[in-house]
């Protein structure tokens, strides 16, 4: 059984993820093509902290640390979207706000892999570094929008990253807590 800070924790990630998103929208399981109605930051949430190497991580840092990495690897996968629609024709406006994209994605897994490093050494610093990657992902996404790009994976996957920002800010705002003397 988890430690009781654990589950407090893991509980204000939640509710923090939860107040997110006040509507549902339909989300897709890839291998199942079945589309089911649920609030897409309760399938995130879910996602992240149903993982076995979550569910048997021994304290907050560990915690934080992989869901830094699930954040990581869910830029990863986006940003190979926006690769695969750049080389598609399309307008060099569209083209523009694409490679705006392209660059906050790559900035994003940068600062969600230094968050994983920095958990230990400096989770200020880390807060800082997560906290950042919001603003990216919102002007990303008002550039597709104001070119009027319709590209619903991209927009699911900007949506996903405003989920693991507000998880790590959580994490690193705890560790800050848990730790105040050391840093």
């Amino acid at each position: 059984m988890a430690p009781p800070n654990q589950l407090c924790l893991v509980l204000v990630i939640f509710l923090s993820v939860f107040s997110l998103s006040s509507f549902s929208t339909s989300a897709i399981i890839p291998k199942a093509n079945v589309s089911l109605s649920i609030p897409s930051s309760q399938l995130v949430f879910l996602k992240a902290l149903s993982t076995p190497e979550v569910i048997a991580a021994m304290d907050t840092t560990q915690l934080g640390t992989l869901i830094m990495k699930l954040g990581a690897a869910n830029a990863k996968a986006t940003l190979n979207v926006y690769n695969e629609i750049i080389k598609k024709p399309g307008s060099p406006q569209a083209l523009k706000a694409l490679n705006c994209c392209v660059e906050a994605y790559k900035y994003a897994i940068l600062s969600f892999e230094m968050v994983s490093s920095e958990l230990v050494e400096d989770p200020q610093k880390a807060n800082y570094n997560v906290a950042v990657i919001g603003p990216e992902i919102a002007n990303c996404e008002k550039e597709l929008i104001n070119v009027k790009v319709q590209a619903p994976r991209l927009l699911a996957g900007n949506r996903f990253m405003k989920y693991y920002v507000p998880m790590g800010y959580e994490i690193t705002s705890t560790l800050e807590l848990e730790n105040p003397n050391e840093y």
